[in-house]
């Protein structure tokens, strides 16, 4: 890696684990919003949405900090834009009424990003 590309590799992986944090915690208030204040028909949907965030969240800020490769940074990043379709998806079902057409699209991004990153083990 050039002396240039160092400083944006460690920005990303800084800013993918503190994203994750941040996301991990937003899962946690969800959660509870779910179990405490939501309509008992939101419920399955905010849940299920607070638990792969809060999932992947944890394994962004696992994860990022040990990323070494340009491979391993774009799976992270598939991983996250995964989940925040996916559970933002399932989020605005839930709480607005709106369609699910793109919790699809973030599932298929988080299979992507999840193969990707195992690829990326495996390369050492």
């Amino acid at each position: 890696m050039t002396a240039s590309v160092v400083p944006t590799f460690v920005m990303y992986r800084r800013l993918l684990g503190a994203v994750g944090s941040v996301l991990a915690g937003l899962a946690v208030a969800l959660s509870a919003y779910a179990m405490h204040a939501a309509l008992p028909e939101a419920q399955v949907r905010l849940v299920q949405a607070a638990a792969f965030g809060f999932g992947h969240g944890l394994a962004l800020a696992a994860l990022a900090p040990l990323a070494q490769r340009f491979v391993s940074l774009l799976a992270l990043t598939l991983l996250l834009a995964g989940v925040l379709l996916f559970a933002g998806s399932l989020a605005a079902a839930a709480l607005l009424g709106a369609p699910t057409v793109l919790a699809p699209f973030g599932g298929g991004l988080m299979i992507v990003g999840w193969l990707l990153h195992g690829y990326d083990r495996l390369r050492g």
